[in-house]
């Protein structure tokens, strides 16, 4: 917040018109948390790629291999499958397993 307003104080000094200072502060104020984010995700390692192959996750969801989204285990039978209805009982009656 300092920061924003310390560059507000030096462009207005400068003499740029107020609006578009307001712009600039706005966009760098937006941006900057952005590029930060972005070069820290790439310190992470392989979280940081823009192909879309990473995807980060949430506690580590996104690195478990090629399991491709949500299983259920069945409460009735404790069966894993990926459906609403458990193909070995037929019950509704389940939990997500990440």
């Amino acid at each position: 917040m300092a920061f924003s307003i310390g560059l507000q104080i030096g462009l207005s000094a400068l003499g740029v018109n107020p609006m578009i200072s307001i712009g600039l502060v706005l966009a760098i104020f937006i941006l900057f948390p952005i590029i930060l984010r972005k070069r820290a995700m790439s310190k992470m390692g392989n979280y940081g790629n823009d192909s879309g192959t990473g995807g980060g996750g949430f506690f580590g969801m996104g690195s478990q291999g090629g399991s491709g989204g949500v299983r259920y285990v069945c409460l009735v039978c404790n069966n894993k499958h990926k459906g609403g209805t458990c193909p070995r009982c037929g019950s509704k009656m389940q939990r997500a397993d990440f």
